[in-house]
């Protein structure tokens, strides 16, 4: 093409009267205002083309139909060219012509036999509109639903517009010049395709590649190619996730093992680990018990910290393991997420995949100290830390509590309530009864700083001798009476009296009764009494009494008991009393 004819201000030359007569060999003559003719380009100027159409006048179009992308009407000598007939003759004599127009109802007529005959088309995504997007076709406009954008909705459908796309014909109205364009159509097509050569090879085990097509909580579906597979949360490292995000995003391609695969159902289960060595395999060579090693602290749970050793191998620090002497409630006092700790391997248990750690263990054992620093009979003092209703808790060093036991607060009152005595903040004195490194125990004892009344009571009470004291309870099998202050004798049922059925017609709580020592126990404190035996004493030392008489006196020995026996009713004379002392 010459320089001239590139520009509409260049003139075109006229052809000969021969070539010319030869390029409308065949033309209608009888056109008509709508037809779509072939003319000739005679001239062009700045604001208008002509063409020859066989008609008597001339033909007129206005140059910048003949303009392309970017804005020069090309212009040959003699160049054939598609027009409409708009206007067959104005007043001027010319006929109005169209190139537009006629280009316009070509493209129509083309994208006709692609809607009739399932052709694929190709459009440009030009704008938003309601409802979908605006497709240009060969500069006409159609409409692609936001439903037939793809496969699954499309959240953002502006970040698709400028791309260009095939698409397939729906809906083709020409007289209201409606155009429905679906892409999802061909994408489902192609995807089935691609679905059965993909079931054709799928198997377990297979390693295959595949697109991050969503991202859950739980996992992510990944697109095989024309069937979905589920990678699981916990399949996706041997490390910890919280969630599939960390490691991927929608589009991404990633290689993954098939761990199972159930053609009816079409299901996939999907491993991306599996593709990777497992790091547990001869973990426990790599961590033997007792190594000391460094690492960041993952998760924490209500019973204790999971820290990293290395990806994929988690430790955990069981909340007793934490410290030697603190009580610790919640791992998050002693330590959080992100926090590089050094610790001891406790134990390794390869097949469940469980490490114990410690952490305590990295420092020395202070109830190993302890043994040394307190032996037992030290005297000690403390600030009550706690009180139970089976002792007492002293502070006796930072993060170690001795208890007292409720046995051990008094020698001869029995404690119901420690609470009755003691109450937070209280100073204590107390003895070192035992520390029990193992279980972690210190046991202490406030009765033990006193001595131990029943150390006398073998003295005081000896066996044999006769006490007077008061009923404080009664039971079935006997009466307790009180000897002194916080010191009880048990009067067995069988040594209250001979032949009686019910104790308590006997005896009575608060009555004072005379009772024999016939045992004395201070290592079980314990004294048996007997209210029998002063009744058999009595009984033997009047008969003595009548035997002595009896020697003295012609007295029967009836008359001397019958006697004795008023004495004991109470007749008995002030000298009787004498000679029984």
């Amino acid at each position: 093409m010459s320089e001239e004819a590139q520009s509409p201000d260049a003139a075109v030359s006229v052809p000969d009267e021969e070539s010319f007569a030869a390029l409308f060999e065949g033309t209608s003559k009888f056109n008509k205002e709508g037809d779509v003719v072939e003319g000739i380009v005679l001239t062009a100027d700045p604001e208008y083309v002509l063409v020859d159409i066989g008609c008597k006048s001339e033909g007129r179009i206005s140059t910048w139909e003949f303009a392309d992308h970017d804005g020069v009407a090309r212009i040959e000598p003699g160049q054939k060219v598609e027009v409409l007939i708009e206007t067959m003759e104005t007043d001027d004599g010319v006929v109005v012509l169209s190139k537009e127009k006629a280009d316009r109802l070509r493209v129509w007529d083309e994208l006709s036999d692609s809607y009739e005959n399932g052709v694929v088309v190709e459009g440009l995504i030009t704008g938003r509109v309601k409802g979908g997007l605006s497709v240009g076709l060969r500069g006409v406009k159609a409409f692609l639903p936001g439903s037939q954008v793809d496969l699954r909705p499309v959240r953002n459908l502006d970040r698709i517009i400028g791309e260009q796309h095939k698409f397939k014909i729906i809906k083709f109205n020409k007289r209201r010049g409606n155009i429905v364009l679906s892409r999802r159509a061909l994408l489902e097509t192609e995807r089935q395709s691609l679905r059965e050569r993909t079931l054709e090879i799928l198997k377990e085990g297979l390693v295959v590649e595949g697109i991050v097509k969503n991202i859950t909580d739980y996992g992510a579906f990944i697109d095989l190619g024309g069937i979905d597979g589920l990678l699981h949360i916990t399949d996706m490292s041997w490390g910890r996730i919280a969630h599939p995000s960390e490691l991927f995003q929608v589009g991404d391609q990633v290689r993954v093992r098939v761990l199972k695969f159930d053609p009816e159902s079409e299901r996939v289960s999907l491993g991306l680990k599996q593709t990777l060595p497992d790091p547990w395999i001869d973990v426990g060579s790599r961590y033997p018990i007792g190594l000391r090693i460094h690492g960041k602290v993952v998760s924490l749970a209500d019973y204790g910290a999971f820290v990293e050793l290395e990806p994929g191998i988690e430790g955990l620090i069981h909340i007793s393991e934490m410290s030697w002497t603190k009580r610790v409630k919640h791992p998050s006092k002693v330590v959080a997420i992100g926090d590089d700790v050094d610790v001891l391997v406790l134990d390794v248990d390869e097949e469940n995949r469980k490490i114990s750690l410690g952490m305590k263990q990295i420092e020395p054992n202070p109830w190993s100290l302890l043994e040394g620093r307190y032996p037992p009979g030290t005297k000690v003092s403390g600030i009550v830390r706690n009180v139970t209703n089976f002792g007492v808790f002293v502070g006796i060093e930072d993060g170690i509590d001795g208890l007292i036991h409720v046995s051990d607060i008094s020698w001869t009152k029995k404690i119901r309530d420690p609470k009755e005595l003691y109450k937070k903040g209280d100073e204590v004195e107390a003895v070192v009864l035992k520390v029990d490194k193992e279980n972690e125990k210190f046991s202490l004892g406030v009765k033990q700083t006193l001595r131990n009344p029943w150390d006398d009571i073998p003295e005081k009470f000896p066996i044999g001798s006769k006490i007077t004291g008061k009923v404080t309870s009664i039971a079935d099998f006997g009466v307790f009476v009180e000897v002194e202050e916080g010191i009880e004798g048990l009067v067995y049922a069988s040594e209250v009296g001979k032949d009686i059925e019910d104790i308590r017609e006997v005896v009575k709580e608060g009555d004072e009764v005379e009772a024999l020592v016939v045992r004395v126990d201070p290592a079980e404190q314990k004294i048996a009494l007997s209210m029998r035996a002063i009744h058999d004493r009595e009984e033997r030392k009047a008969i003595d009494r009548v035997a002595a008489q009896s020697r003295t006196q012609s007295a029967t020995l009836g008359d001397l008991l019958s006697r004795e026996a008023l004495d004991r009713l109470g007749g008995r004379s002030a000298s009787s009393e004498d000679d029984d002392d």
